[in-house]
């Protein structure tokens, strides 16, 4: 799931070698990673129909063609689920000591039904400079980034000083699904052992016109844990109805649930981030930035930032109503009625936390309030580090002159979850970026601007190179 920083107070525009590219004035190398990506994206990989071990096999073949050796190359599936398979590669470094660093991806995306796209959402479609298509921007961009970059550097027979692997995944956009990033996490931990990983979830923010005002790396993210909210009645003939009716206790559990405002928390990352995002801004809503990331008991601050949904929810756990059911025929009184709440959990927050606020918000025992599985833990984000934080910035500066890098906390889920538990901390990359209008990722219509995957591709690529050379 790709969520874009907040646009700062700064601006960069593209060089010309991206326009040449976006026009079809591609080297050999810029075309094979169009391929890739339109290979990846051209692969049906959403859960009803589609297949990530497909994918994966794809991606495989197209390393061992530029050398990969089959001993370099993990396939992995579980027999319940062989559509839901994925591949390691590894890269090995000429370093004893320094450690690996992982290139996390999932495969999978979104449902997508041709009958509401305007394009076929599984053929890569390019005009007016712009690609569509399911997966184009979250994440098949990355993905092909990840993968191109181990061909370029087998291709060079360029050897890093750090061992680099990447993990192309699958069930990060569905819950119910088998997730690999959490299978490799409890049963292949070594195979993906790391210093740190680099993931989705950061990205940068262009105005109109195309000028690249912001970059984000995401250190962190909220997790997310549902709940059945149900209410039950013995029902009886709707000719005699009674106040005591399990829709409306439910619809009035909802509306207090609506109503209810988590308290405000901040971190780490979320400080930082609203200092260097308001920095430069003159505005009401740049002051509040800067006078929250000093003090978050700041309450005209914290109302200024509550006008901006993104920011609201960066400041505190969030859950909200879902899905809703009720009833079991026209003529009855409804015997039972339930709507899922969807949270999304502040780093520290836990479970049985956000479940007892929501229940005293409710105030009515007769609402049951049922986790549902997977139960999370709290969620716990990676540090500040400057190792990996430092040569962000340097690429940055050499690729977008200008533009600050500023840290966030994304308010989805990424499978960072599953890897910073298990020591493997987890940063969500800059490098490509949308405009205002966003990208349609997980809607209709889903794009990705061609200046913006060239410009991805690039700044990955060097970032990648830099820290594998830190050996």
């Amino acid at each position: 799931m790709k969520v874009w920083g907040a646009a700062l107070a700064a601006g960069a525009t593209l060089g010309l070698s991206h326009a040449a590219m976006a026009q079809g004035a591609l080297s050999p190398d810029q075309a094979r990673f169009r391929a890739i990506y339109k290979e990846l994206v051209e692969t049906n990989t959403q859960l009803s129909n589609g297949s990530c071990t497909e994918a994966a096999a794809k991606m495989g073949a197209r390393l061992k063609a530029a050398g990969f050796a089959d001993a370099d190359l993990t396939y992995y599936s579980v027999p319940e689920h062989p559509k839901d398979g994925g591949i390691v590669a590894i890269l090995k470094g000429s370093s004893k000591t320094a450690r690996p660093i992982l290139l996390l991806g999932h495969l999978d995306v979104v449902e997508a039904k041709r009958a509401d796209w305007v394009r076929d959402p599984f053929v890569l479609n390019e005009e007016d400079g712009v690609f569509y298509g399911r997966g184009t921007s979250d994440m098949k961009a990355i993905d092909a980034a990840w993968v191109d970059t181990l061909i370029r550097f087998k291709e060079a027979k360029y050897t890093p000083k750090r061992t680099v692997k990447l993990a192309l995944t699958c069930g990060e956009e569905t819950l119910e699904a088998f997730n690999g990033a959490s299978w490799l996490a409890k049963n292949k931990r070594d195979l993906i052992d790391a210093e740190f990983a680099l993931n989705e979830g950061g990205g940068g923010r262009a105005d109109k016109d195309g000028k690249v005002l912001t970059q984000s790396v995401q250190v962190g993210e909220k997790v997310v844990q549902q709940f059945r909210m149900e209410t039950t009645n013995a029902g009886g003939h709707s000719s005699v109805p009674i106040k005591d009716n399990a829709i409306y206790e439910l619809a009035d559990a909802l509306i207090k649930v609506r109503e209810y405002e988590f308290p405000l928390q901040m971190s780490d990352t979320t400080r930082a981030f609203f200092a260097k995002a308001g920095a430069g801004r003159t505005d009401a809503q740049g002051r509040a930035m800067i006078a929250i990331s000093q003090n978050p008991n700041d309450k005209a601050a914290e109302a200024e930032l509550n006008k901006d949904r993104g920011f609201h929810s960066m400041l505190r756990t969030t859950c909200v109503a879902t899905l809703l059911d009720g009833g079991h025929a026209e003529n009855a009184l409804p015997q039972r009625a339930g709507a899922n709440i969807n949270c999304r959990m502040f780093p520290g927050d836990t479970m049985e936390g956000v479940k007892a606020q929501l229940e005293r918000a409710i105030g009515d025992p007769k609402v049951k309030l049922i986790p549902l599985q997977p139960i999370r833990g709290k969620a716990t984000p990676p540090p500040l580090d400057p190792k990996v934080i430092g040569p962000m910035e340097q690429v940055l500066a050499r690729h977008y002159p200008g533009v600050p890098l500023a840290p966030t906390m994304s308010t989805g889920a990424s499978d960072a979850i599953y890897l910073t538990p298990v020591g493997i901390p987890t940063y969500g990359v800059p490098g490509y970026f949308g405009g205002p209008e966003g990208s349609g990722a997980h809607g209709l219509n889903e794009h990705m601007s061609a200046k913006s995957l060239w410009a991805g591709r690039d700044f990955l690529y060097d970032l990648v190179k830099t820290y594998a050379d830190e050996g």
